[in-house]
């Protein structure tokens, strides 16, 4: 007789309520080092060694985590509650993971904007600092396209993209028509590819002429909305991080920068910010939040930013699982990401102008960013990219302080 055996998923053990919270407040803790180090401490401790889930299922979840949007070490954490509590637990889980690096942020957001006139004696650190957030987000570019731009068609997205935002054509326009572009040419209708190409061209131009709102428009319509206006920009994030924070800097930064609300540099030393501490990165929308509406902007873009996090985990997941197995989407997806890059790729270029255009002295600047970029190029650590931040704050605050 052939006896076959069935391996089944393990389940994670017994905890109560408040030991499921304090668990994962461990984990936001010592959340230093980006999602793959913080993925890598989840599965370390819950799958190698506490035996939640299996290693198959383990992995399986991550590939429909990187289809999705939002940062996927919360997603993850969001998801394993979920598997030891159900949905309160999931909802306890994320809110643990993320509670250490928002107090912080919060705290730190106070300390910039009340302690202003201090922080004007550190102009010089933060100009530096500012220099090397632009190499690090450089180094992301590179690092997300090397996974993204697979052939020819996803670089000319990309590229394309890259013009079309530095032209100053809103970003949704370059997402559709990238998705949309790219599943038509890769099914063979090139013809139809070439309609939305076309569409799309036009659309940017009609709104260029005619649709386009004036600074101070923009800047009444936040006043007159608040904290919706902020949860919206957060919502906005959450909901097209493709790839990795970094993608939700060009929406945010068009939403708040763009419209008058806080400076790049600013904006930059938020990025930095969220860099050092124990954090998802899209926490520096916490601190864009605060400088630019104080504490109901502060929570009110964090909560944007991360609900789509716990919806998709905890409302979605089941059906999405199945769905991700579809070439179709993933080929929308694949162009959606493409055209993400060369967004990246101009916003990096536009903040690397405007951080030049603040410098006393360009030479020094440009300096400190190219040691940054090796920095963060051949430094393999966890805390890489924070090392980096403080030395070139340090750089800074010698060399750029006048």
């Amino acid at each position: 007789m052939l006896v076959t055996s069935i391996e089944t998923d393990p389940t994670p053990p017994s905890l109560s309520i408040p030991a499921l919270f304090v668990r994962f407040l461990r984990f936001g803790l010592l959340a230093f080092g980006g999602p793959v180090a913080q993925i890598a401490m989840v599965r370390r401790e819950l799958v190698d060694e506490e035996r939640w889930i299996s290693n198959a299922h383990f992995n399986r979840l991550l590939a429909v985590l990187q289809v999705l949007p939002g940062p996927e070490a919360h997603e993850l954490c969001v998801h394993l509650g979920m598997r030891a509590r159900g949905r309160i637990g999931g909802l306890l889980a994320g809110l643990g993971f993320m509670l250490p690096g928002f107090v912080i942020m919060l705290a730190i957001g106070w300390a910039y904007v009340a302690l202003s006139p201090v922080m004007g004696l550190l102009t010089g650190a933060f100009l530096g600092v500012q220099a090397a957030v632009v190499a690090v987000i450089v180094r992301a570019v590179h690092k997300i396209g090397s996974h993204i731009l697979e052939d020819r068609w996803l670089w000319v997205i990309a590229i394309v993209a890259f013009g079309a935002t530095l032209l100053g054509v809103a970003f949704w326009i370059a997402l559709i028509a990238g998705g949309a572009g790219y599943a038509l040419v890769k099914t063979g209708r090139y013809g139809l590819a070439l309609v939305v190409a076309v569409a799309a061209v036009i659309l940017a131009a009609g709104l260029h002429l005619y649709g386009r709102p004036t600074a101070r428009e923009h800047v009444d319509a936040i006043a007159a909305t608040g904290a919706l206006a902020m949860f919206w920009t957060g919502l906005k994030a959450g909901l097209l991080t493709f790839g990795g924070a970094y993608t939700a800097i060009p929406y945010v930064r068009a939403d708040t920068v763009g419209r008058g609300q806080i400076s790049d540099g600013q904006f930059l030393d938020g990025v930095a910010f969220a860099g050092i501490i124990p954090a998802p990165l899209v926490i520096f929308c916490t601190f864009v939040g605060f400088v630019a509406a104080g504490w109901v902007g502060a929570l009110a873009m964090t909560v944007g930013v991360f609900l789509p996090a716990f919806a998709f985990s905890m409302i979605f997941y089941e059906r999405l699982e199945a769905v991700v197995g579809d070439e179709r989407l993933h080929r929308v997806l694949a162009g959606i990401a493409a055209a993400v890059v060369g967004i990246i790729a101009a916003t990096s270029v536009q903040l690397g102008w405007t951080t030049l255009q603040r410098v006393p002295s360009v030479p020094i600047a440009i300096a400190i960013f190219l040691a940054a970029f090796a920095a963060v190029w051949f430094w393999r650590s966890r805390y890489a990219n924070a090392m980096v931040l403080a030395g070139s704050a340090i750089a800074g605050w010698i060399l750029l302080t006048q």
